[in-house]
């Protein structure tokens, strides 16, 4: 959030974390060259009315005069060259108020370029948010178009709407095929990884990155909460067909189309294939069904959508051994 013009802070009337309302004051800027600009251009239009005032009388007197001197000359008593001045004296004063009028409607739209500059002076909330940083501080000089200097700012703060966060996933282009908008995915937030957050495929941004292979997704969260916060590390699975319909019905619990899982996660335990599954600290061996390869992911059944797993699990992990997590 900025102001729209340069100027130098008053007033800031924000801090972290705090909630505003659309159109809230947020900060104030000196505004005295405002305040005299609207004053000089008030009393402009002020001058620019009595002018008209006076034209207007001076008009009506003329073509008092010119019609007094029309019936006078129809009695020989003034001149034709009388009425001819006469008439020349009211269209020049006519042509002299119309142009005082516009000289009165030009100081009128004066007023409201400077009333406009004046506001310019408030800085207000463009909508419903949470303040996630105060950038400047009363006294600072602050810039819509350049920080030219170490106490000039470029803004006041930043505001965030919550309710329109979505989350932007790199897919690896090997994988985009299975992308479909509208689709259904999950998400799992690095600091909530038992929690997982219905949400949707808003769109594939048409552009890839070279450098590293993917494309863009933007994803859509279903379940707005405030523990989802700007700028959190977070993990999306892509729901197929099958498991989207079986989301519609139940939240949790077993895909009937099975789940997506590194495919050095499916181990063989004592003639069972299995993936170890972390709850609590400690590994279990669950058994899966196998079912078509993806590059290099499994499609399993028996285990729950969001589970974690061991993806490379040693041969000397068994059933119940305990394990650390340890983030990169």
């Amino acid at each position: 959030m900025s102001a729209q013009i340069t100027g130098t802070l008053t007033q800031v009337l924000i801090e972290e974390g705090e909630q505003v309302k659309a159109g809230q004051v947020l900060a104030r800027l000196d505004d005295t060259a405002q305040k005299a600009a609207l004053a000089q251009t008030q009393a402009q239009l002020k001058a620019a009315t009595a002018l008209r005032v006076q034209f207007e009388a001076q008009l009506a007197q003329a073509r008092r005069d010119l019609k007094r001197n029309a019936d006078l000359i129809g009695r020989n008593l003034v001149s034709q060259q009388a009425v001819e001045t006469a008439q020349m004296q009211v269209d020049t004063l006519a042509a002299q108020l119309d142009a005082q009028e516009k000289q009165q409607e030009l100081a009128q739209a004066q007023i409201d370029g400077a009333a406009v500059q004046l506001g310019y002076t408030v800085v207000r909330a463009p909508f419903s948010g949470v303040i996630i940083a105060k950038a400047a501080q009363a006294g600072e000089i602050i810039s819509p178009i350049s920080a030219g200097g170490g106490f000039t700012r470029t803004g006041v703060g930043t505001i965030v709407d919550m309710d329109s966060l979505e989350i932007e996933v790199d897919v690896n282009e090997a994988y985009i095929n299975r992308v479909a908008a509208n689709r259904g995915a999950q998400a799992m937030l690095d600091a909530y990884p038992n929690w997982n957050i219905p949400a949707h495929v808003i769109a594939i941004v048409p552009t890839a990155d070279r450098s590293k292979a993917t494309v863009k997704v933007r994803v859509g969260i279903d379940q707005k909460d405030p523990r989802i916060l700007p700028d959190m590390g977070v993990r999306v699975s892509f729901l197929d067909s099958a498991s989207q319909s079986q989301a519609a019905s139940a939240s949790t619990g077993p895909r009937a189309g099975g789940v997506l899982v590194p495919a050095s996660a499916v181990v063989e335990r004592d003639g069972h294939t299995v993936v170890f599954a972390i709850a609590a600290g400690h590994a279990h061996a669950q058994s899966v069904s196998v079912g078509s390869a993806s590059g290099d992911l499994r499609l399993v059944s028996g285990i729950d959508d969001g589970t974690q797993v061991v993806c490379v699990p040693p041969p000397e992990l068994r059933d119940g051994t305990a394990i650390a997590i340890s983030k990169q």
